[in-house]
């Protein structure tokens, strides 16, 4: 990337607008997750060392133009003043002169928090003339939230045609990780896909069968394709209407040569607070549900593991939220840090179930990259040109 931001940039004294998502999970005002917000600190060490005079953009839910006193990023930024050892001011001003005049009377090396964006029902239209008062605050711009740049918002979209735009580290990286791992492969390369809608995915399948070897689908997409290649999957989660998607997938899958994976053995409950019992995939009762992949159906994924040399996983295998149906995502977890560790192949886990599998799991050093977002990630899969990014690459 041409304009990324580079350790030679001379920034000192300059007013440097980082537009980051801090969209982090809160309950009653108290952060319970925090990766999104670690994950972003190298970049304001960055500009904090070259003495640039950081002024953050961000947003925490969807106020959808209105100030709501609970969606304040205040909390927000104390959490991140914590995190860096260094005051963080927080700016609760308008986005008029009086945020300017604040902002011009700030040190060099110093960081401010503005409240958040989306509070301004401008921000979400992608105006332009708002998009230009943002940008009058500053001296250069930022983007360091991939996770937000599927989205043709004025602080991501607009804002680049009026300022100097650059890429951040944390950006650099996500969209290094996603093309090497879609575009500059090591074969065999595998995806691992979960999650409960096969509608919501059905585009990333395709667009990666053309490029992977190997398909693992698990989860409720996996009991879509059981129910329409003939299995019952009882009172599972299950789209019954997608018999066309799944139709389209075996048949790219057999023109670009991947092979598709789906469960042949499970484990089943009679409702989601229960034990479990393992089965094969014939003998699912009109009363029990699939809630996890069972043991024959591991051991086929890690042979698939140990030949990969590249592994995308995007979706748990089941609902891992109750401890006894935990073991698939878990092994899946397991497999393919392993190899990550010991052998060196390059992983790549996203997604937001997906990340929270991870940290219940403690394996966040376990991937070669771990993508916190959401949407973005998910479109960048799908093979879609993304608005921050395009709007970033033409500002070279």
């Amino acid at each position: 990337m041409k304009n990324h931001l580079s350790k030679n940039l001379d920034l000192k004294g300059k007013k440097v607008l980082l537009r980051l998502d801090l969209n982090v999970p809160m309950e009653n005002g108290a952060i319970t997750e925090t990766s999104r917000i670690e994950k972003i600190i190298p970049t304001i060490k960055l500009l904090s060392e070259k003495q640039a005079k950081i002024i953050i953009l961000s947003h925490i839910g969807r106020p959808k133009g209105k100030v709501v006193k609970e969606m304040s990023l205040k909390p927000i930024s104390e959490k991140l003043s914590l995190l860096l050892k260094k005051k963080v001011l927080f700016n609760n001003s308008p986005l008029n002169g009086d945020a300017k005049f604040e902002i011009d009377k700030i040190n060099d090396g110093s960081i401010t928090m503005l409240e958040n964006i989306r509070f301004n029902k401008e921000e979400e239209s992608n105006d332009m003339k708002f998009a230009k008062k943002i940008s009058d605050l500053g001296d250069i711009y930022v983007n360091d939230a991939f996770s937000c740049s599927h989205r043709s918002h004025a602080s991501i979209d607009a804002i680049t045609k009026y300022i100097p735009s650059y890429f951040g580290l944390q950006i650099s990286q996500e969209i290094s990780a996603l093309e090497k791992i879609t575009n500059k492969i090591e074969k065999p390369v595998s995806l691992v896909i979960g999650g409960s809608k096969i509608s919501t995915k059905f585009k990333i399948i395709n667009n990666l069968i053309k490029k992977f070897d190997n398909a693992i689908i698990v989860g409720g997409m996996a009991n879509t394709i059981l129910k329409h290649t003939g299995k019952n999957v009882g009172k599972s989660i299950c789209e019954r209407d997608s018999g066309d998607l799944v139709k389209q997938i075996f048949e790219n899958s057999k023109k670009y040569d991947c092979e598709i994976i789906i469960p042949n053995d499970v484990i089943v409950s009679k409702s989601l607070d229960g034990t479990g019992k393992e089965k094969d995939i014939n003998d699912v009762m009109d009363d029990e549900m699939i809630l996890d992949i069972g043991s024959k159906t591991i051991l086929t994924i890690e042979k698939i593991i140990n030949k990969s040399k590249t592994v995308l996983w995007n979706g748990p295998a089941g609902y891992f939220e109750n401890p006894n149906f935990q073991n698939g995502t878990k092994k899946i977890l397991e497999l393919i840090s392993a190899r990550t560790e010991h052998e060196n192949i390059f992983s790549v886990a996203g997604g937001g179930e997906t990340v929270a599998a991870i940290n219940k799991f403690e394996k966040s050093n376990s991937f070669t990259f771990i993508s916190t977002a959401g949407g973005a990630f998910l479109e960048y899969l799908e093979g879609k040109t993304l608005p921050g990014i395009k709007a970033l690459n033409q500002n070279v």
